[in-house]
């Protein structure tokens, strides 16, 4: 195991899952959305920084590509669970069973892949179930869309919250089209 500045930041980015929590579920105080979304920025500022720097400074390292994608998996998940659970959010939600089912979806997924690099990286084929673009772009749109629906007030006269579950929809069709992609590629080593 090796701690290097992005390793700390991923691991930085599991640390303040506790506290996006405690500041849901026990937070009624001024400017308390102001607060959930610059915590849960700040994370998803920390995804990219830390593979950025990694990259940067030739600090990759096996601990780190494992844990990256665990503390990404941690706050997405949390943070969707904080959501779907708040009655305030279901109400405004344009269909309460749509955004359930949206969030079980993209949780869903990232079990899905997960155990299916367990398995191809069994089989000596981890490479075929890489990171592609896809991924990425799922990832960004979550990160946006889940930002949006903590903010969930107007800013400068525009309703976050209704653009926010716009963007958790379009993250919903990133997540099926990429977990296919996936799955496509995984598909031709199970073959024969």
């Amino acid at each position: 195991m090796q701690w290097n500045l992005p390793n700390s930041l991923t691991a930085f980015r599991i640390a303040i899952i506790p506290v996006l929590v405690i500041m849901y579920l026990f937070g009624s105080w001024p400017m308390r959305n102001e607060w959930l979304t610059v915590v849960f920025v700040v994370a998803a500022i920390t995804d990219w920084l830390d593979g950025y720097l990694a990259r940067k400074m030739n600090l990759s390292s096996p601990f780190g590509a494992f844990l990256d994608p665990v503390a990404d998996k941690l706050i997405v998940s949390t943070a969707l669970v904080l959501l779907v659970s708040d009655a305030t959010i279901l109400d405004r939600a344009f269909s309460s069973v749509l955004f359930i089912i949206s969030v079980a979806v993209i949780i869903g997924r990232e079990i899905v892949i997960s155990a299916l690099r367990e398995v191809m990286a069994d089989m000596g084929k981890r490479g075929e179930v890489a990171v592609d673009k896809t991924g990425k772009y799922k990832t960004a749109f979550q990160l946006i869309s889940i930002s949006m629906l903590l903010y969930a007030q107007p800013l400068f006269g525009l309703p976050v919250f209704k653009i926010g579950e716009a963007l958790l929809y379009l993250a919903v069709g990133l997540t099926l089209w990429s977990m296919w992609v996936y799955l496509s590629a995984a598909a031709k080593s199970f073959e024969g």
